[in-house]
């Protein structure tokens, strides 16, 4: 599968020679929900995830709440804005219990200085991940919310699954249909009717903030049926 909301385009050598490089720092502990960036907040630090998952958020012109990415162990968090010494761009909150090394953003800067090898390998991630963003957008202009959401779900299955004995994988992210709607440019209301079509063909099954892919193939199979479609 191509790379994605949940896939991380900074390579794993890249991830060890940054802790490689960075001091210490100090570790926090964060709670379910709780934030460890804010959007518009000054860029004093960056954090190197060290176990749990965080969300990445931003907020649009209309108010809503845009997902950009999900990262897991072992990402770097809030390292753009602490190259450009600009407030934050986004809002980092945790998903489940996460623990983080938190790092100044001068010891990060000056720690790319001295070792040009790691400011190029992560700038070629920066860029990557601008490609995907852009990828991400014409693949939503050219589908409807119902195969948005199918993509995204089977793209969650495949890395954040819990499968099960009987074939079935279970989303392990506690993910809000308004997540899921900020995930896929939707309204609520759209990706609400979207999981009912979904429930509908025997595709997946869906409890509060919990998820089931029944079916992955049927799930696929979703944007080529003929059953109403749901936009946004």
């Amino acid at each position: 599968m191509e790379s994605g909301l949940t896939q991380s385009l900074l390579p794993a050598e890249m991830r060890v020679r940054l802790a490689e490089i960075l001091p210490a720092g100090r570790i926090v502990h964060f709670a379910p929900r709780e934030k460890l960036f804010c959007e518009g907040d000054p860029s004093d630090h960056i954090a190197i995830l060290l176990a749990g998952i965080v969300k990445i958020t931003a907020s649009t012109a209309n108010g809503r709440e845009a997902l950009l990415g999900l990262r897991g162990a072992g990402e770097v968090v809030g390292e753009i804005a602490a190259l450009y010494g600009s407030p934050r761009s986004a809002t980092v909150r945790a998903l489940d219990d996460v623990r983080a090394r938190l790092v100044p953003a001068s010891a990060f800067v000056n720690g790319l200085r001295r070792h040009p090898d790691a400011l190029f390998g992560l700038l070629h991630a920066v860029v990557g991940r601008l490609r995907e963003s852009d990828r991400r957008r014409l693949e939503f202009a050219g589908s409807d919310v119902r195969e948005r959401v199918a993509r995204l779900l089977a793209e969650l299955a495949g890395t954040h699954g819990e499968p099960a004995a009987d074939g079935s994988v279970t989303i392990g992210l506690p993910l809000s249909q308004a997540e899921i709607a900020g995930a896929t440019g939707a309204s609520r209301e759209a990706v609400a009717k979207a999981l009912r079509v979904l429930r509908a063909c025997g595709a997946v099954a869906t409890s509060r903030q919990r998820i089931t892919v029944l079916d992955r193939d049927a799930l696929m199979r979703i944007p080529t049926q003929t059953a109403p479609s749901a936009q946004g």
